[in-house]
């Protein structure tokens, strides 16, 4: 082809931008106790311990008062933002405007935030005492060891049973947080013609939410410990408490100090708690 013949040839772009493979959004803002707008730094959350009844002995005898069986759990707010730069020029030269397009992805950001805030409370550090100031650590009892396996039948067994003997509300929404991989090791564990593995079958299918008793969802965000196991989360819905003070606000404006570039700007202050030890159970899966 010659060189004049290709100077009458151009470009051609197709319109709007893809956004490339990600998660759209929070997927866990729905398994965890939401009380709406917050205010404050920190924000706590009072519990009450069960409190047993006494036995009435004596005829006309002082009354007993019930023990105190109160504490708390506290968590903190953050902010968090994200933003881009967009101006004329560039609208003009690519034939379109990518500020919705942008717009989306800083949700999908602040979703995805949302998301990592709780799995880190439930594996994380929780706060007690009267100011919020005293760590306390997952217990041992909650945590369901790896056994050089992924996720099994027997392993989410185990995880309701320690739901179950704390008493945990039976009429609480209960779920399980994996990621495909765990999918996987419950489709490669159960037989083919066990009703477990139809089970499975029809939880990838998108046919079934819930399986032995937990409502599954899927996340790829899930943290690791330090020898490489996936720690996936099986809880109780009032077991983690999400904190929202703000947000998210969507902001669109123009940056003088940057050439009149139009700047898409997005925060949000929001935060996560362990409200109850008890209510939630971390599962070590391999994923080698």
């Amino acid at each position: 082809m010659s060189n004049e013949s290709t100077q009458w040839q151009k470009n051609f772009y197709v319109g709007g931008v893809h956004l490339l493979a990600q998660q759209k959004g929070s997927r866990l803002i729905n398994t965890v106790r939401n009380d709406g707008k917050v205010v404050g730094e920190r924000v706590f959350f009072d519990r009450l311990g069960a409190i047993e009844a006494q036995e009435k002995n004596v005829r006309f005898g002082d009354t007993p008062l019930a023990p105190d069986n109160h504490s708390r759990r506290c968590g903190i707010l953050r902010e968090f933002n994200w933003a881009k730069l967009t101006d004329h020029a560039e609208t003009l030269k690519s034939g379109m405007d990518p500020t919705k397009m942008y717009q989306a992805a800083a949700s999908h950001a602040m979703g995805r935030r949302m998301d990592s805030l709780i799995i880190d409370a439930a594996n994380g550090t929780a706060y007690t005492g009267k100011n919020g100031t005293t760590a306390v650590q997952l217990p041992a009892s909650q945590k369901i060891a790896v056994g050089a396996a992924g996720l099994t039948i027997a392993k989410l067994i185990e995880a309701r049973e320690k739901l179950d003997m704390a008493e945990i509300d039976p009429d609480a929404e209960r779920f399980c947080v994996v990621t495909a991989k765990q999918i996987s090791n419950l489709l490669n564990t159960t037989e083919v013609k066990s009703e477990d593995y139809n089970e499975v079958k029809g939880l990838v299918q998108g046919k079934v939410e819930t399986f032995m008793g937990f409502k599954f969802i899927r996340t790829e965000r899930l943290t690791s410990d330090a020898s490489g196991n996936r720690l996936i989360l099986c809880y109780a819905k009032p077991a983690l408490g999400l904190l929202i003070g703000r947000g998210p606000v969507h902001e669109q404006s123009v940056r003088g100090d940057k050439s009149n570039a139009v700047q898409i700007y997005v925060e949000m202050t929001m935060g996560a708690a362990r409200i109850e030890d008890e209510g939630l159970v971390q599962i070590a899966c391999s994923e080698a």
